[in-house]
Formats: C-alpha cells, sequence, structure tokens
C-alpha cells in the first residue's frame, strides 16, 4: 500500500512538460522509515521470548491506512482495515492454540559429582527444547543444574524419561 501510495501522490500534479510534481521515494524513505522504527521499539526481547512483533506490525500497517486515507484512497483504506481486523481477530484462537503447546518449565537436574552440562544439554537439544536459563550448584554428593526450559508438553515428557535413564543422573524434577 505504501508503494501505491507512493505513485499515486507522486502523480496528483504534473509539470507543464508531463512530469509529476512529487517524488515517488518519498513515503518509502520518509514514512515507512519512520514507522518502521517506531515499531521497532515495540519490539523486546526477555525470559526467552520476544514480544511485540504484532503491534509492530499494526502500527505499520495502520501507518499506511492513514497514508491511503489521506490521499483520498477510502475504498483502499477501507480494505486494508477489514483485511487487518481479519486477520488480528480471526487468527487469535489459533495463536492462543498454539500458546497452550508451549510452556515455560523449571527443572532441577541432579547429576553425580564431577559430571559436565554438556552430554545433558545436547540431550536437550536434541529433543527441541531451548534451555532459557541455566545455573549450576556443587554439592558433597552431587551436582545440581537448575533448568528454565521451554517447550511442549510431549517433549517435555519424552526429556523427562531420557534423562532419567542417563547413567549419571540421580534425579529430575520439575516445578
Amino acid at each position: 500500500m505504501f508503494t501505491q501510495m507512493s505513485v499515486d501522490i507522486a502523480q496528483i500534479g504534473f509539470s507543464p512538460d508531463h512530469h509529476p510534481y512529487g517524488d515517488t521515494t518519498r513515503i518509502a524513505a520518509q514514512i515507512v522509515s519512520g514507522i518502521g522504527f517506531l515499531g521497532a521499539g515495540a519490539i523486546m526481547h526477555g525470559q526467552g521470548s520476544i514480544v511485540g512483533l504484532t503491534t509492530a506490525a499494526t502500527i505499520w500497517a495502520v501507518a499506511a491506512i492513514g497514508v491511503a486515507i489521506g490521499a483520498g484512497a477510502y475504498v483502499d483504506g477501507l480494505g486494508a482495515t477489514l483485511l487487518i481486523i481479519v486477520v488480528l481477530v480471526g487468527l487469535r484462537p489459533v495463536e492462543q492454540r498454539l500458546l497452550r503447546t508451549r510452556r515455560r518449565l523449571h527443572v532441577t537436574l541432579r547429576v553425580k559429582p564431577g559430571c559436565s552440562f554438556d552430554e545433558f544439554d545436547k540431550l536437550i537439544e536434541q529433543e527441541g527444547v531451548h534451555i532459557v536459563s541455566r545455573r549450576t550448584f556443587e554439592h558433597d554428593t552431587d551436582r545440581t543444574f537448575e533448568l528454565d526450559l521451554i517447550g511442549s508438553n510431549q517433549q517435555f515428557d519424552v526429556l523427562g524419561n531420557k534423562l532419567r535413564t542417563q547413567p549419571n543422573v540421580v534425579s529430575v524434577t520439575t516445578d
């Protein structure tokens, strides 16, 4: 929509030699980059996930709608508005279903003293589980790894069973 509006706005007036008065690159150079900068400010990373992508995309889309309405392209602006509403509202159930399948889990993995985390790291990675954070504690009788993991219930079940069968594992507990 930004590109079409750039072309349409540039062709509003013509000089006597039939060249458009407007510059077709100005909307892309000014509005798109400025709104992109604002949208980037809405994107945050924290606790193993990225949030704000939908907000950033919506800010950009609303800016395009504003340009269309301001240029008099009411049908284009209304069509884009309806499309955005359908996407944001229509995809919400899909998003909720996906969020239910992935969750964060705190795992305490106790292993024999001197055991390296590398072998467990590979096993966790093979199951497709993401390690958000890891802390290691040394005790006289064992080494303890406190893990925050993100994955699906099925991945956690399979991973838990595989960890419990490892010869160096003393115990696996979840919170």
